[in-house]
């Protein structure tokens, strides 16, 4: 067993790791680390976990943890480590933003892995760090790496996106709040989303530099992502499916789907499931995921999984919510 320490588990993304790792069969939860909820029960925040384990969050951190887990805002995480020192085997994987890009990605002794094990999973189980992708950039890089390898992307992607409320985070906003939220819909941040950073940064590194217009969307319910992709596509439809079928092959969690998808069928698992559509000479690439599982949590315990040399499914056999 693996002893594990999560900092910040208050939010959904720490809930949803937390309530991982007590299933996991080879990690063991040490601490939650939190500012605002030391000596309170976990299940305080996570009513759910009630009767799941008699854990505390704490103030205090052990520094010889294997595995930690950052679970904070973005651009907290290389603050945090700068306070707190842990051992040099500890195994560090970031869920934020500050480590997923070029130049950005080294901390001390460590260098920071991309974690999308679809792309480079050989790296992954070689790594002592992991920036884990976001939510967005995870759904969307899926849906076009089999095109990008191929240096099939010669001309503009246009993405759209739409997002539950909890990849807004736990803390109310008035684009968050359930009464402006539900039966409603809005964009945000068109063309300038900061996953675009990270996707740019993979395309660059497969040679292809496409452009991106990407408009992410709020949507009415709490979790998933529902991407859809759209570029110029010269040859069949069957030709695209082998594409992708024969790129994640060897993937477990990423799978193509002949029939159109939709959200409910990846909520609360892992998987991405793709579907591919032609018209004319135009391919339309959907991508679905669970935004706090394969978009977050999920992946980090599927990047952990890699690096420990554990069946790469090893605690993500989760079941669907499909209606």
């Amino acid at each position: 067993m693996k002893s594990v320490g999560i900092i910040g588990g208050s939010g959904y993304t720490g809930g949803e790791l937390i309530r991982l790792i007590l299933h996991h069969p080879a990690m063991e939860l040490d601490f939650v680390y939190s500012t605002t909820r030391a000596g309170k029960p976990l299940h305080s925040a996570h009513l759910d976990l009630l009767g799941q384990t008699s854990l505390n969050f704490t103030g205090t951190v052990n520094p010889d943890v294997a595995v930690l887990f950052l679970c904070l805002g973005h651009g907290k995480s290389r603050e945090f480590l700068n306070a707190n020192s842990f051992s040099k085997e500890t195994l560090i994987v970031d869920l934020g933003n500050d480590f997923r890009l070029e130049g950005e990605n080294q901390f001390l002794d460590k260098t920071f892995v991309y974690g999308l094990p679809e792309l480079q999973k050989t790296a992954i189980e070689n790594a002592n760090a992991i920036a884990n992708p976001g939510c967005f950039a995870t759904a969307i890089q899926l849906a076009l790496l089999p095109l990008a390898q191929n240096q099939l992307l010669k001309t503009a992607v246009h993405i759209n996106a739409t997002t539950g409320s909890t990849g807004a985070g736990v803390g109310l906003s008035p684009t968050s709040h359930f009464s402006w939220r539900n039966n409603n819909l809005s964009w945000y941040k068109p063309f300038t989303h900061q996953h675009l950073g990270e996707i740019h940064r993979t395309l660059n590194q497969m040679e292809s530099a496409a452009d991106l217009f990407f408009l992410p969307q709020r949507g009415n319910f709490t979790r998933g992502i529902f991407a859809t992709a759209y570029t110029t596509f010269n040859d069949s439809l069957e030709t695209a499916q082998k594409l992708y079928e024969d790129f994640y092959n060897n993937h477990p969690f990423t799978h193509i789907s002949t029939v159109p998808l939709d959200l409910k069928s990846v909520t609360g698992t892992n998987h991405c499931f793709i579907h591919l559509h032609l018209h004319e000479n135009t391919l339309l690439i959907t991508s679905c995921i669970d935004n706090l599982i394969k978009g977050a949590s999920g992946q980090a315990i599927q990047n952990t999984n890699l690096i420990m040399g554990w069946e790469e499914t090893l605690g993500l056999q989760l079941k669907a919510t499909a209606f």
